[in-house]
């Protein structure tokens, strides 16, 4: 008999596109899985709504439970937007561990004259970096440089 957490089981093995060592249960766009009018629905949210990824994930998730003999509806839900606070803890390691800033408490974005948030190196945990450009390898992402080992490293921005 398949359950809800037999589901979340399988679906703890479906990873972001982008970010690879991340579930999206790690990431916190996993966002319900329920049983409803015979048939299991899926709900996830994209960390942005043009999130480029979350075809992908709508896939990787019906061919994970595709493999376990579960067919299910997937479901993109805006509201409530996705904010980095959905990140687990295991998640913010991973991030760190594979060599990307996981997100920083940042003030407002509107607050213009806010000291500018310090984003610690993941690899040499050195708080002397700067912010080489608002974008990294994804639009999610800023890039920066640690100005004691050099290294380039990319942020996975914070939004509220």
């Amino acid at each position: 008999m398949v359950t809800k957490e037999s589901i979340l089981s399988w679906l703890d093995e479906v990873c972001d596109p982008e970010i690879p060592v991340l579930s999206l249960a790690d990431l916190g766009v996993l966002r319900g899985v329920e049983y409803l009018n015979d048939e299991w629905q899926i709900t996830i949210t994209p960390t942005y709504s043009g999130c480029p990824a979350m075809k992908t994930m709508e896939d990787d998730i019906l061919l994970k439970l595709k493999e376990h003999g579960v067919e299910a509806k997937v479901h993109l839900v805006l509201s409530p937007a996705w904010t980095t606070d959905w990140l687990s803890e295991s998640g913010r390691k991973k991030l760190k561990d594979f060599g990307i800033a996981p997100p920083e408490n940042e003030v407002d974005k509107s607050v213009l004259f806010a000291a500018q948030t310090v984003v610690p190196c993941p690899r040499c945990n050195s708080r002397e970096t700067k912010m080489v450009s608002q974008f990294g390898s994804t639009a999610c992402k800023a890039h920066y440089q640690c100005l004691i080992c050099s290294e380039p490293f990319d942020y996975f921005k914070c939004l509220k």
